[in-house]
């Protein structure tokens, strides 16, 4: 089976971009990365993908101003010139219009740094701390309007430390983000997800023993 042509919109350095270019670069993987493309010049990532011999492109949101649509009618016409089948969001700030999003039902992906529903939007491991959680981590999830709210792929978790700073707590979910990611995009791709009534099903099984528990009591 051909692998599903894949899109990355980065607006940074794009890490998880390179941990899902890396992961598709297996011969195994149902997904290839033909395209990626920044809303901002020179971001980090177009170089990184370059380097890795994809092909970049870039899509200045800047000079369209508050015409968010009129940007996104640019962005989408690039994507269909280069017959792209699934798009993954990594570190793209931009809010999309529900016109995009409408374009790329059930194509597009993005990754949040929390166990949504919880923490939706901006500084979610401040947040976190704030309210001692003992578990976080990071959501893959089916882009819809309503921002962080689309249905959810995949999961993953991290045991909060006492002495954990959003800095210390961010680097561990990050690390837990490039492995869902490519989890995610490698379910989508194969065909192992389906929506239902607003909820990602998937019959791919659950860790081990289906069990985290914080803190552990020895």
């Amino acid at each position: 089976m051909a692998k599903r042509r894949v899109a990355i919109l980065i607006s940074g350095r794009g890490s998880n971009m390179t941990a899902l270019i890396e992961a598709a670069s297996a011969k195994d993987f149902p997904a290839g990365i033909v395209l990626v493309i920044s809303n901002i010049a020179n971001a980090g990532g177009l170089a990184s993908a370059s380097a890795a011999g994809i092909e970049t492109a870039t899509v200045e949101s800047k000079p369209f101003g508050k015409d968010r649509e009129a940007f996104e009618r640019k962005l989408h016409d690039t994507l269909v010139a280069h017959n792209i089948e699934l798009v993954c969001l990594a570190g793209f700030l931009r809010l999309l219009t529900p016109w995009f999003v409408k374009q790329w039902d059930g194509r597009m992906l993005n990754i949040h740094p929390a166990l949504l529903p919880a923490y939706k939007g901006l500084h979610t491991h401040e947040r976190a701390l704030a309210d001692g959680v003992k578990i976080h981590g990071a959501t893959v999830h089916f882009v819809v309007p309503e921002m962080d709210s689309g249905p959810i792929v995949i999961q993953g978790a991290v045991a909060v430390r006492d002495d954990d700073t959003p800095e210390t707590l961010a680097r561990r979910v990050l690390g837990v983000e490039h492995r869902i990611y490519q989890d995610a995009l490698r379910l989508v791709a194969s065909g192992g997800t389906r929506i239902e009534n607003g909820i990602c099903r998937t019959d791919a099984s659950g860790s081990p023993d289906d069990m985290l528990i914080v803190p552990a009591i020895i």
